[in-house]
Parts: structure tokens; C-alpha cells; sequence
């Protein structure tokens, strides 16, 4: 394991915590490259849950380095409050390094955010509120302020002189006031610094460097593919780049640095927010996915919406982050189904498309075209270890036929198959 990508293969929320956990037990690295705390990954270690949102799901691993790259939007309240978390359960975080070039959250991230979604009205995105957008719009703007410059106080003053009267003017406009001076926000920022100066640095020397040693790196991925700014859904998407290409402009490494690119993927689908999702249940199959998946978002508590699997965006996932191998996941939650239904294709006005369409218009005609297979039968939860010690042969027959199904549209293998939540409760082929 030189190096591995794990990417979310639909709309996020697939299982990248766990996944990623599992792997970082053979990692010295974890990265993450993307995204901010409107991601939310779920990990559990025996009896604890560790909801995290900006730290790496490595976090929890003893003698991993953990780093937040370049790519990342960081949100400081949320990275204090993460850290006291794992602190508190007698974890260490001496581990953390981030980049001195990631953009920070600013308070009037969030207000923008908050606002800009109340002028589109019945036309939301579905943002997560959190001020990703706004900040990211910044760092292509010039606008941003960055980790780096929480260790400067000039340089600081002199980017807050440069921005805040830019960033008041278009509050002023929106009907928003920021309830903090010039003077209250340079104190807390340069607090910050202080707090966390020890731990921000120049990543990509710090990852390139592992890879030149030999070290194991594993590339931790947010959101997922469907989501992605150019790729995704447009406009109900996330403010950056989810797929694997965003690891080299996000971490700092070059394309030749990543050796295998793992899809996480979900054994059904899902969707937080708005936008369209053509598989989708309204039904009671629908309402059992979502009970026994236990599908509510880990950043927003909203209900996730539940369907079929569609393999269209599985299709779509591949081809984009040229996935080598698949890890499955919430396989269990599907035991007992009698039949299970798999999109091969959609009908859009009478034409039969096979290639996921970039306009959300279209989706939202689209038609799914099914494949039935048989469903299996599960088992008692006290059994769960016993399927994971005898392998994937151990599976029920019509799960392994359901899975190599999808390898075979996909031309994808599946090499980790999760049956629990816990982080044991998963099989390696």
C-alpha cells in the first residue's frame, strides 16, 4: 500500500469514515485533500462513535501522521471542538499537521452562506450552512485568508485591511451585519494561531517526502463523486472537487503519486438536500433502507433519501476517478429484500440513455430502466464475526452474485466488503 485514494463513489455519505479507518491501519499517512466540515465521516472503535467533520478519519490510529492539505477549508471553531473531543477520550493529536496554504472560515463565510440560500428561495442548493461556499469563492477571489497567515500578525493586518471592507460592503447589501470589529477578529485569529501554530506546516514537502521514504499514504476523500463542482450533479453540488484528479491541486503530490484509487460505495443509494436522484423511493422499501441504514446525515441530521442502486453514477464514478477497486458497504442493511432492483439505464422521452447526463433537467425526466436480481437472507448480529472469519465464501450466495454483478458492469473488482458498522466487521479479498 504504497499509496491509495479513497473517493465516495455516489453522493457521499457511502462509508468513507469507516473505510478509511480500516485502511489506516496499514497507513503512516492520512490525508485529506477537499472539501471542510460540511463533510461528515463516522467511525466506530469498538463501543465509541467519533463523528468527524475536518480532522482525518486517521485521527483515531495510534503513530498515524494525519494531515489537512492545501485543498481544505478550515473551519476553526469545528477544529477546536473535534480535537477537545478526541482529546477527552485519552486520544492524542500530536499527530495533526496542516497545510499553511488551506483558506480558513471566516464568521462572514457563514452569514453570506445562510443568506445567499434565503435569496434563492424554493431554488436552494441545500447547503450545509457552514460557509464552504462563500470561502471557497474567496480563495478564487484572492480574498482568502490562510493558515500560514495566522503566524504573520502584519501580514495579517494587512490582509484584513485588504478584505473586510469588501466583505462589509456586500454584507450591508444582503442585509447581514457581522457582530465583531476589526480589532475582535484580528485578536481571535491570531489566538488561533497561537493554539494551533505547532501544527501547520508545508504538507506537500511533508507527504512527498513520506512517499520518496517508502511510507504508506492514504488519500481521505469528502463528499463524493455525484457532488463534485465540475462532475456532479450542477447546481445542487458542493463547492470543490471530490474526484481523484483533486488530490494533486489539493494535497500537493503529482498524478504519478497515487498508485490505487478505492470507490466507496453504498449496496443501495442515497441523497441528502435537494437535486434530482432518479432511483429514488418513496415507498416503504424506501422508509426500510433508511430505518435500518440508520440514514441521517452525520453534519446535518437531515433524513437522507434512499433508492436502488444506479449504475449509471457507478459507471460515471469509475470512468472519472479511474477506480481500481471497490470497498462495498452497508451490504447488511439490504438482508432479507426478497428482490432487489439495479438501474442499468434511464428513459429520457422515450430514449433509452446509458451514460449519466450533465443536465439536472434531464434527470429529473429520466425514467430508471431496471435489472431484478434475488435477494439473500440475512443473518442474527451475533453471527456477523463468524461471516468475517470465513471469508468472503462465507457470504450468502445471492450477495456474491449482487456483487459480482456490479464488478462485472463496472469492470471494477470488489476488494473490502463491510457487513457492520464496527471497524472489525469487514472483509478483505
Amino acid at each position: 500500500m504504497p499509496s491509495i485514494a479513497v473517493i465516495g463513489a455516489q453522493w457521499g455519505d457511502e462509508g468513507k469514515g469507516k473505510i478509511t479507518d480500516y485502511e489506516a491501519g496499514r497507513a503512516d499517512l492520512v490525508v485529506r485533500y477537499q472539501g471542510g466540515s460540511n463533510a461528515g465521516h463516522t467511525i466506530m472503535v469498538g463501543e465509541e462513535v467519533f463523528a468527524l467533520h475536518i480532522l482525518p478519519s486517521g485521527i483515531v490510529r495510534e503513530g498515524v501522521i494525519n494531515v489537512i492539505g492545501n485543498g481544505v477549508i478550515v473551519d476553526m471553531i469545528s477544529l477546536g471542538r473535534e480535537i477537545a473531543d478526541v482529546e477527552s477520550r485519552g486520544r492524542s493529536v500530536d499527530g495533526l499537521r496542516i497545510s499553511d496554504r488551506a483558506n480558513i472560515i471566516l464568521n462572514w463565510h457563514r452569514l453570506l452562506d445562510g443568506a445567499e440560500e434565503r435569496l434563492r428561495g424554493k431554488k436552494g442548493v441545500g447547503t450545509t450552512g457552514k460557509g464552504i461556499g462563500p470561502c471557497y469563492s474567496d480563495k478564487i477571489a484572492r480574498s482568502g485568508i490562510r493558515m500560514g497567515d495566522l503566524l504573520d500578525p502584519e501580514l495579517l493586518e494587512e490582509r484584513l485591511d485588504t478584505i473586510m471592507p469588501m466583505k462589509l460592503k456586500t454584507m450591508e447589501m444582503l442585509d447581514v451585519r457581522l457582530a465583531q470589529s476589526r480589532e475582535e477578529l484580528l485578536e481571535e485569529l491570531l489566538s488561533y494561531g497561537k493554539m494551533y501554530g505547532k501544527y501547520i506546516t508545508d504538507t506537500s514537502v511533508l507527504i512527498n517526502d513520506a512517499l520518496d521514504n517508502g511510507k504508506n499514504v492514504l488519500f481521505e476523500g469528502a463528499q463524493g463523486t455525484m457532488l463534485d463542482i465540475d462532475h456532479g450533479t450542477y447546481p445542487f453540488v458542493t463547492s470543490s472537487n471530490c474526484v481523484a484528479g483533486a488530490i494533486c491541486t489539493g494535497a500537493g503530490v503529482g498524478p504519478k503519486r497515487v498508485d490505487e484509487v478505492m470507490g466507496v460505495l453504498k449496496a443501495y443509494t442515497t441523497r441528502v438536500g435537494a437535486g434530482p436522484f432518479p432511483t429514488e423511493l418513496n415507498d416503504a422499501t424506501g422508509e426500510l433502507l433508511q430505518k435500518v441504514g440508520g440514514e441521517f446525515g452525520v453534519t446535518t441530521g437531515r433524513a437522507r433519501r434512499c433508492g436502488w442502486l444506479d449504475l449509471l453514477i457507478v459507471e460515471h464514478a469509475a470512468r472519472l476517478n479511474g477506480l481500481t477497486q471497490f470497498a462495498v458497504t452497508k451490504l447488511d442493511v439490504m438482508n432479507d429484500i426478497k428482490r432487489i432492483k439495479v438501474a442499468v439505464a434511464y428513459d429520457i422521452d422515450g430514449k433509452r440513455v446509458e451514460h449519466f447526463p450533465g443536465n439536472f433537467r434531464m434527470l429529473e425526466r429520466a425514467v430508471p430502466i431496471y435489472e431484478e436480481l434475488d435477494g439473500w437472507k440475512g443473518w442474527k448480529p451475533e453471527e456477523t464475526m463468524e461471516i468475517v472469519r470465513g471469508g468472503y465464501d462465507a457470504l450468502p450466495k445471492e450477495m456474491r452474485e449482487y456483487l459480482g454483478y456490479i464488478e462485472k458492469r463496472s469492470k471494477v473488482p470488489a476488494k473490502i466488503i463491510s457487513i457492520g458498522k464496527g471497524r472489525e466487521e469487514t472483509i478483505r479479498r
